[in-house]
């Protein structure tokens, strides 16, 4: 799990986060208020939203224009079965959350893929994973 991934407050502005997502290893920025997550925003979101859009990126919140994630999963989940549901769900990450809907951190299908092909023990792709619902 990523822990500390890049989130930024509502309240912030566009601008900030397209620097951020400059960086090639951001893929996202969470959008958070009161420590909740409470959207995402990729630089397709940036472009549809404020560039297509004719918005001014150093005015634009990031509340505004943040799209709900299509998916949460809890930290208690086992590192196959979050695995299982990223594919099943062809998702390339998933916002980790906890009972608040507070940010933890974020899993990524590759890092895990990875991190699965180490263990010793294959993974059982009959047995459906055990997850809590998505968000």
């Amino acid at each position: 799990m990523v822990a500390n991934p890049g989130q930024l407050p509502a309240d912030a502005f566009a601008q900030a986060a397209g620097e951020l997502l400059q960086r090639p290893e951001v893929r996202a920025v969470y959008v958070t208020e009161d420590e909740r997550l409470v959207g995402v925003v990729t630089r397709k979101t940036l472009v549809r939203e404020v560039v297509a859009s004719g918005r001014d990126p150093r005015s634009t919140a990031l509340g505004e224009i943040a799209e709900e994630p299509h998916y949460t999963i809890g930290p208690d989940v086992a590192l196959e079965d979050a695995f299982r549901f990223l594919e099943a769900e062809d998702a390339e990450r998933v916002p980790v959350v906890d009972d608040h809907h507070r940010l933890i951190g974020v899993l990524s299908r590759s890092v895990l893929q990875r991190r699965l092909a180490e263990d010793e023990e294959p993974l059982d792709e009959d047995e459906p994973p055990d997850l809590p619902p998505a968000a």
